[in-house]
C-alpha cells in the first residue's frame, strides 16, 4: 500500500494528512502488515511532520504489534526482529516517536523477548553517553549524565517487561545497566538511577537463586519485598481475587481483609524463600567479576551489595564474603 498520495506537494505531513490517513488505516478497525510497513515508510522518508503525526504513528504501530500481529498480545522473536529492523538506523533511533513506540510495545505486550528490552535500554545508553538521540524528554541532554528523565525511562522499560511468568530480569538487560553505570560513575547522576540499578541487579540475582519475588515491578518499586503490606488495589485484585464471587466471599474491600490477604501472601513468600538455594556459584562469580572489572568498587556497586545483604535470605559464600567486606 502506498500512502504517498496523502502527502501535499511540499513533502510534509500536516494535521489534515494525519486525519485522512487515520480514516484510511482504521476504516476496518484493523491494521495490516502492509499498512504498518507503509506507515513506517512514511515515517522514514518524511522529516517535516506535525505533532499529530507522532501520536498517530505510535498508535497505529502499537496497535499492529500488540493486537494484530500473531500471536496477539505477545511479541515473538520474529516480530521483535521485524520491529527493530523497521526503526533501527545504523544501530540507533532517530526520533522520539520511534522510542516511544518501542517503549509502548514493551509496556503493553503480555510478554516480549529479551532482545527487545535490551535494545531499548541500549538506546537510552547511547543517548546518555553521546548526549543525543531519541530520549523521551524535552530538556537538553548532558553527555555522560543520567538525569531524572533518563532514569525514569529506564525504570519504565524495566517495568514494561514484567509479564506473568517472566518476572526475572535477564542477564542481557543487567549487562546494559552495568555498562551504563561504569561509564557514568563520575557523573552527578539522578538518585533514581542508583535505586533502579541496584534493585534490577538484585532482582536478577535473587531470581537466579530460585527466590520467589512477588513480581518484577514490585521488586523494582518496593523498599522491602517481603515485609511490605501496603496495597496496590489493582495489583491486589488481579492476583488474589479471581471473580466477583471471590470478592463477596472475602467480605468486600475492607482494610482488614486486604491486610490479612497480604499478610498471608507474604508468609507464603517467606516459606518459599526458605526452600530455595543461595545465589549460585556461577552468578556469584559473575557479579564479583563484573563489579571488579575496573579495579574499583564504586558507590552504586556498594549500594547494590548493601541491598543484597539487607534483602537476600541466602547467598553463595564467595558473594557473602565480598558483601561483608564492602557493605
Amino acid at each position: 500500500m502506498d500512502f504517498s498520495e496523502f502527502l501535499n506537494d511540499s513533502n510534509k505531513i500536516t494535521d489534515e494528512d494525519v486525519i485522512r490517513l487515520r480514516r484510511e488505516v482504521f476504516h476496518d478497525m484493523l491494521v495490516s502488515r502492509v499498512e504498518a510497513e507503509a506507515v513506517f515508510a512514511l515515517n522514514n522518508s518524511v522529516q517535516d511532520t506535525s505533532k499529530n503525526w507522532n501520536e498517530f504513528f505510535v498508535e497505529v504501530m502499537t496497535d499492529y504489534c500488540i493486537n494484530q500481529a500473531k500471536p496477539r498480545g505477545y511479541i515473538s522473536d520474529n516480530n521483535a526482529e521485524w520491529l527493530i529492523k523497521q526503526i533501527d538506523h545504523d544501530g540507533h533511533l532517530d526520533t522520539n516517536s520511534e522510542l516511544e513506540l518501542l517503549v509502548k510495545v514493551i509496556e503493553r505486550a503480555s510478554e516480549v523477548p529479551t532482545q527487545l528490552s535490551a535494545y531499548a535500554l541500549n538506546q537510552v545508553k547511547i543517548a546518555v553517553l553521546e548526549g543525543n538521540g531519541a530520549l523521551l524528554c524535552d530538556n537538553e541532554l548532558k553527555p555522560g549524565v543520567i538525569g531524572e528523565p533518563e532514569a525514569k525511562l529506564i525504570r519504565r522499560i524495566m517495568y514494561g517487561v514484567g509479564a506473568e511468568g517472566r518476572i526475572a530480569i535477564s542477564k542481557e538487560e543487567v549487562e546494559v545497566l552495568f555498562d551504563l553505570n561504569d561509564q557514568t560513575v563520575e557523573a552527578e547522576n539522578d538518585p533514581e538511577w542508583t535505586d533502579v540499578f541496584m534493585k534490577a541487579v538484585a532482582c536478577h540475582l535473587m531470581a537466579a537463586g530460585g527466590h520467589q519475588i512477588a513480581d518484577r515491578q514490585e521488586a523494582l518499586r518496593r523498599e522491602k519485598w517481603l515485609a511490605d503490606t501496603s496495597t496496590d488495589v489493582a495489583g491486589f485484585l488481579s492476583k488474589t481475587l479471581s471473580s466477583v464471587g471471590d470478592i463477596m466471599r472475602s467480605g468486600g474491600f475492607s482494610t482488614r481483609s486486604m491486610e490479612d490477604a497480604w499478610a498471608e501472601r507474604n508468609q507464603d513468600l517467606i516459606a518459599r524463600q526458605k526452600q530455595t538455594n543461595p545465589v549460585d556459584e556461577m552468578e556469584a562469580h559473575w557479579l564479583t567479576e563484573r563489579i571488579g572489572r575496573d579495579g574499583i568498587i564504586h558507590e552504586n556497586e556498594k549500594a547494590l551489595l548493601s541491598y543484597l545483604k539487607k534483602e537476600s535470605i541466602s547467598l553463595h559464600p564467595s558473594l557473602a564474603k565480598l558483601i561483608e567486606k564492602v557493605a
